[in-house]
């Protein structure tokens, strides 16, 4: 197709513009991303691309959202925390967006759904999937690994990635009371509940687990991409960063807890 623009980014996928639409490669979950895409549409819920069928080449056409994305290492306009709170409260507006998604009938996810199923999480909420303006975020993208689960199960990803929490010896890293009050700062700009903020530290690391194992399940099956991220030694920075959680866990839950009088702005939602 003429006029194809190649897309920095994309993860392990070919992403490429064409005018005002992005293009990348379908799977099984399609129908179903495509489907929670029309839903958030029908909602208002504008911090999403719409989706518009598939093209020619048997890929997904979705919106270009214009802006910038923020990929290793982080710039200063993506670390700052303004740019933390408005990611803490576009993700709750997913979430509630999400409210009501009548899931299809044998819906195939990346992932299989997590109970509960509270609401459908994105499954891969970091800076490399979100779109910023003026610095700050406006829109999630990449919805392949959307799969329904726990506000918890995406939130906690959601902090490791935006706060971001992990061994302060990596690049991108601060100290473990900087990465405290920050962490504080997303859970009350999603205004986070008492339980999943009990849980938040313990689901961190949840999360890090799963995503090791299916990197190295990929890895096995052949899939090149994967088996690039183990070669890079992904693995043992993730396993780095589950030792820091759990090191520091007891002073980064109190830290979420705190006292919940002191709420964000917007947390009557």
């Amino acid at each position: 197709m003429a006029d194809e623009e190649m897309l920095a980014g994309g993860g392990v996928n070919h992403v490429v513009r064409v005018g005002a639409t992005v293009r990348r490669p379908t799977g099984p979950w399609t129908p179903a991303v495509h489907a929670l895409l029309d839903h958030l549409a029908a909602r208002g819920f504008t911090g999403a691309p719409r989706s518009h069928g598939i093209d020619d080449q048997g890929r997904e056409i979705l919106d270009f959202v214009p802006g910038r994305i923020a990929d290793y290492p982080l710039p200063g306009w993506a670390r700052s925390d303004d740019a933390l709170v408005a990611a803490g409260e576009l993700l709750r507006r997913y979430h509630d967006a999400t409210a009501g998604f009548p899931d299809p009938a044998g819906a195939v996810w990346y992932f299989p759904p997590v109970s509960p199923a509270e609401v459908i999480c994105h499954g891969d909420v970091a800076t490399y999937n979100c779109v910023f303006r003026e610095g700050l975020p406006v829109a999630f993208i990449d919805f392949d690994t959307a799969h329904p689960g726990p506000r918890v199960w995406d939130v906690s990803y959601a902090a490791y990635r935006f706060v971001p929490l992990g061994d302060p010896r990596h690049a991108d890293a601060r100290p473990v009371e900087e990465q405290a009050r920050r962490l504080r700062l997303f859970a009350d700009a999603y205004a986070l509940g008492a339980d999943d903020r009990g849980a938040l530290v313990e689901t961190a690391r949840a999360r890090l687990e799963h995503l090791i194992r299916h990197m190295h399940e990929r890895a096995a099956a052949g899939d090149g991409a994967f088996a690039g991220h183990v070669a890079r030694g992904d693995d043992v920075y993730y396993r780095r960063d589950i030792a820091h959680l759990t090191r520091h866990e007891a002073a980064l839950r109190r830290a979420v807890a705190g006292d919940l009088t002191c709420r964000s702005p917007r947390s009557d939602r």
